[in-house]
């Protein structure tokens, strides 16, 4: 392993032969992005223990930096669904200023790992491995949402098991807000995909739910919005400041930190490999992470949360016709004017809606379909999937996280061994 030297962006060999065609069709791409974006934005810092405008904070900072100095040509960054159950302890027990020094230590290790030359050991990781995190992170995002999804009004506790516990016996969910939930939930996925290639079906719901509270005065229901809940979004950007944790407190970080930066290498080095089987193209592992590892830390800066690759950004980046990084740019620059000109209206956007919106993501994550094929896998991949997939729902992620890659690298070093009894 040798200490990288080469800092090439793919923005820099996209801009040599730019052209005016080439914009029009990243500015499109990337305005098309940019309305994906925002609802996803604002419920995933919901969802992690954040303010709304958190999540488009961190869109327009780390998009901009993952576009710019990464090593994909259309891969879009912003907050991830996969981050959830690791960011709301984080911030449930050292605040936001705690997840903003968690995002600057995963950033210094991200960058680390790309100059070390990391990037290419990533697709390594077992394939068992991933699809177990994935659905269990899916199963999480799914509880987080449970408040909102069906507007109860409890304070739940932040790990599983404690959650159906205290649900059992006090489940009574808001009529009208489950409504709202179901209808929202049914229109993006029935939202036409012709339709959504200029307005996604996440947009509509949002929108529709925002317009019902208007003319029903709905608030007035029990319908918790963003403004009773946060008392709006308020117009205008941060400025960059240093985190107001005392260094002391920094290393009781450091085990989530790692975590924080092992999911984002890998997210966002699935993610690059995605958009490369859509455009044909290669992506520069070691660019990527170095690049995502700066973007975390510009987002830090502007209290910003943890930022990666996303693939339902990038997939809808490519079909909507990006070419190069710009159009990353572009979509970032999309959610800057939207919260410069247009935060107060999103004062009246139910809860339930962006609960909706995040119930799609998780229904949508996960790896449901390998649950039917277990019966067909080596019983060591079995293991380790079930592994991953229990102790992400039941533990800690950092726990999860370890304790699958320690038993896939057990497993590994038993086959090996085993083929070399064979072999002599």
């Amino acid at each position: 392993m040798t200490l990288g030297i080469r800092f090439r962006p793919r923005l820099l060999d996209a801009l040599k032969h730019y052209s005016r065609p080439d914009l029009l069709a990243d500015f499109t791409a990337g305005a098309t992005v940019g309305l994906v974006a925002l609802p996803l934005a604002m419920a995933l810092a919901i969802a992690s223990g954040l303010k709304p405008e958190i999540g488009i904070f961190t869109s327009v900072v780390a998009g901009i930096l993952i576009s710019a100095l990464g090593g994909s040509r259309v891969q879009v960054g912003g907050p991830a669904g996969a981050f959830v159950p690791l960011l709301a302890p984080i911030v449930a027990t050292h605040g936001p200023e705690g997840l903003i020094v968690a995002s600057l230590i995963a950033g210094l290790i991200l960058i680390v790992m790309g100059m070390t030359g990391l990037g290419g050991l990533i697709k390594y990781v077992p394939y068992p491995v991933v699809t177990g995190f994935t659905s269990g992170i899916a199963i999480i995002i799914l509880s987080t949402q449970i408040n909102d999804f069906f507007g109860l009004n409890m304070k739940l506790p932040p790990d599983f098991i404690g959650k159906v516990e205290a649900l059992a016996g006090h489940f009574r969910p808001n009529a009208l807000t489950l409504a709202i939930s179901v209808a929202s939930v049914l229109l993006i996925f029935a939202w036409p995909k012709a339709w959504g290639r200029r307005v996604p079906g996440s947009i509509a719901a949002i929108t529709l739910g925002a317009a019902a509270v208007s003319l029903f005065h709905l608030e007035n229901f029990g319908i918790q919005t963003i403004g009773t809940q946060f008392g709006g979004i308020p117009l205008g950007f941060p400025l960059p400041h240093w985190p107001r944790l005392p260094f002391d407190e920094w290393r009781n970080l450091l085990n989530a930190s790692l975590t924080i930066a092992i999911l984002g290498a890998i997210e966002s080095l699935l993610c690059a490999v995605v958009a490369d089987g859509m455009i044909d193209d290669r992506h520069d592992s070691n660019q990527e992470l170095m690049g995502q590892g700066i973007a975390n830390i510009g987002s830090a800066l502007f209290g910003g949360m943890p930022a990666t690759g996303v693939i339902a950004r990038t997939a809808t980046n490519v079909r909507s016709g990006a070419r190069t990084p710009v159009a990353g740019i572009i979509h970032s620059l999309t959610l800057l004017v939207i919260l410069l000109l247009a935060a107060p209206l999103a004062s009246n956007i139910p809860l339930a809606s962006l609960g909706a919106v995040l119930v799609v993501v998780a229904l949508r994550m996960g790896e449901w379909h390998q649950f039917a094929r277990l019966r067909h896998w080596p019983k060591s991949d079995v293991a380790v999937f079930l592994c991953s997939f229990i102790l992400t729902v039941v533990t800690d992620l950092p726990f999860a996280v370890k304790t699958s890659l320690l038993l896939a690298a057990a497993l590994l070093v038993k086959r090996l061994s085993d083929t070399t009894r064979v072999i002599t």
